[in-house]
């Protein structure tokens, strides 16, 4: 009655965890779901607008800069007080020749100023801070693309590790069962002596290591389904009702193409875009060398309370520079660039060399995965009709528990390689994917071999 009590809310439990206000969902679904919603998706796609909005600072940069100021002061200085009465149109020559001019009075001034400044020639170092800010903005969107792909990894990652392990609770639910029967047909036969005791007993030792088993893999699948909601930046409290994934589908293109579309791979791109730019920063480090050429602009309003209007004048002029010392600051910061760039170089070709080595790595492992995955199928056949053949052999008293106990043990083994290799067959292609610069999608089977249609939830 114990047993199948336990068996029975084991059952049960399974049951609830499934289809208690799940939510459906396809592989597909939440790869797509986890491209808009992922964390690390939203993350990159601000760093993208951050990068846009910094392109545009940039460009600023050659615009007309306009600038207001409002300026008062109060002086007793003779030569400030001289100017600001001329400045005011209040100077008055009879005033001036009949009081003392080395001691005025306290005289207040408010100035009003509107000011234009427009760079004409920065030695090329505005136009190179815009080049760069725009390599930025393409490096950040492209890197928000490779975020997309990597968090839709990380999802079906998350699917089929769920998918996984329950498939596995399906599978100890069923061994369960039939060691359960195992049980009670031993009972029977040692009740009318045909079996010793001690093989009812290995009987109810390897039912208790099925029950743990089911239990370990009941945590698992609740783990595995918050792991799933996570990646898809859900409620974690939300429970998912999957599709049957098909079998996983033999790689049938050589190494070779998958080496090309590497050479194209997001990540690798926006490391090329930075390495432009740390190119272009030896051109700006340079233009600190070179003159600089503007145009200012002011017109100013005068009075003696702010914001007035009393008397107004303005000014035009183009100014020319350029250093010529400067503690050597400008061509160590040069120096440093070319460093810099020469660095790049270097970690560019390893990242490249990198890249090439994980697609040979990521292929040899979807090959060798496939082949697992074929023997396990085959072993799992095997195991399954060697224990149909063994309880038929027990039933007719040829071979004895312990053998039909074992015949149990390496079906269940056999499933569960089973499980794991096809697990691991539809990983590595996925990550075969993904490291060849290709969308994780791409390889999915299509979705017409799913046991259910989809529906939106």
């Amino acid at each position: 009655m114990t047993r199948k009590f336990v068996l029975g809310m084991a059952l049960l439990g399974s049951l609830c965890l499934a289809t208690a206000e799940a939510a459906e969902l396809s592989l597909l679904d939440a790869m797509s779901t986890a491209r808009i919603q992922a964390r690390e998706v939203m993350a990159a796609q601000a760093q993208a607008e951050a990068g846009a909005a910094r392109l545009r600072q940039a460009k600023g940069y050659r615009m007309p800069q306009v600038r207001f100021q409002e300026i008062w002061m109060t002086t007793n200085t003779p030569a400030e007080v001289f100017a600001l009465q001329l400045n005011q149109k209040t100077f008055s020559f009879d005033d001036f020749v009949m009081s003392d001019p080395n001691n005025p009075d306290w005289f207040e001034n408010a100035t009003s100023r509107f000011e234009l400044m427009l760079p004409i020639y920065m030695g090329g170092g505005l136009s190179g801070r815009i080049d760069q800010a725009k390599l930025g903005a393409e490096a950040a969107e492209i890197r928000a693309s490779w975020a997309a792909d990597s968090a839709a990894l990380a999802a079906a990652e998350a699917y089929i590790r769920l998918a996984q392990v329950r498939e596995n609770l399906v599978l100890l639910e069923r061994s369960l069962e039939t060691v359960d029967a195992h049980v009670n047909i031993a009972r029977a036969y040692v009740d009318q002596g045909m079996l010793v005791r001690s093989e009812l007993l290995m009987a109810e030792v390897e039912w208790s290591r099925i029950q743990d088993l089911l239990q370990q893999a009941q945590g698992q699948a609740k783990v595995a389904e918050a792991n799933l909601s996570f990646r898809l930046g859900s409620d974690p409290s939300t429970t998912w009702q999957l599709h049957k994934l098909p079998d996983p589908q033999p790689i049938v293109e050589g190494i070779d193409p998958w080496l090309v579309t590497a050479e194209t791979r997001a990540d690798l791109e926006a490391a090329r875009r930075m390495l432009s730019a740390a190119e272009l920063e030896v051109r700006v480090q340079r233009s600190a060398l070179l003159p600089k050429i503007g145009l200012q602009a002011k017109y100013d309003f005068y009075d003696q309370n702010p914001f007035g209007t009393g008397a107004h004048s303005g000014s035009v002029a183009a100014m020319a520079s350029i250093d010529i010392f400067s503690g050597n600051r400008h061509r160590a910061a040069k120096a440093a660039a070319e460093a810099d760039l020469e660095a790049g170089r270097q970690q560019l070709e390893q990242f490249e060399d990198g890249i090439r080595l994980g697609v040979k790595d990521a292929y040899e492992t979807a090959i060798s995965a496939r082949q697992r995955y074929d023997t396990a199928m085959a072993a799992q056949q095997a195991a399954t009709e060697a224990e149909r053949i063994t309880e038929e052999r027990f039933k007719k008293g040829v071979v004895q528990m312990i053998d039909l106990l074992d015949a149990s043990t390496a079906r269940q083994e056999a499933e569960t390689r089973q499980l794991v290799a096809a697990a691991e067959a539809y990983l590595a292609t996925l990550q075969l994917a993904v490291r060849s610069g290709r969308q994780p999608e791409s390889v999915i089977p299509s979705p017409s071999n799913t046991a259910s249609p989809r529906t939106e939830s």
